[in-house]
């Protein structure tokens, strides 16, 4: 079975803007909830470059390992989940609003481990990953809108 998550943000940013700061892979450790992630591959860019994600603290933390499918600057990057226990698809995509402004959309389509547990355990997990992505969006439009992405890759 697979487990589908798509959130939404509004960036007070351009679409560029919004997309380097979304593959600013270092940077992700400054707005999104308790995740390192480095690019093991390619420098984590175009398609078959590679990232490995950290998320979680301590012995609870689970590592995602991604390739990108789909680059297409400045509206998306589409991965592949490699990982032991993270598998399916995901993508960040970048829509225009005019007047210079973006909506950056998170998408996840995640294939469920462990049959009928794994289903159940979705159900329950998914409002607090729902949550905690949604918070980490917003901390992702302000990160952007500020410049701090730009700050660090200066």
């Amino acid at each position: 079975m697979t487990a589908t998550l798509v959130l939404r943000v509004d960036v007070d940013a351009t679409p560029d803007q919004t997309f380097s700061g979304a593959v600013d892979w270092p940077g992700q450790r400054d707005w999104m909830l308790g995740t390192t992630v480095v690019a093991t591959h390619q420098g984590g860019r175009g398609v078959g470059g590679e990232i490995s994600a950290r998320t979680g603290w301590g012995p609870l933390a689970v590592v995602d390992t991604m390739r990108i499918t789909r680059w297409d600057p400045p509206r998306a990057c589409h991965v592949r989940h490699t990982g032991r226990l993270v598998r399916g698809t995901g993508a960040f995509e970048v829509e225009p609003r005019g007047d210079g402004l973006s909506t950056f959309v998170w998408r996840e389509d995640l294939e469920l481990p462990f049959g009928r547990l794994g289903r159940l355990g979705w159900s329950l997990f998914r409002p607090l990953f729902a949550y905690g992505v949604q918070l980490s969006l917003r901390r992702f439009a302000t990160w952007v809108e500020t410049g701090s992405y730009a700050r660090r890759a200066a």
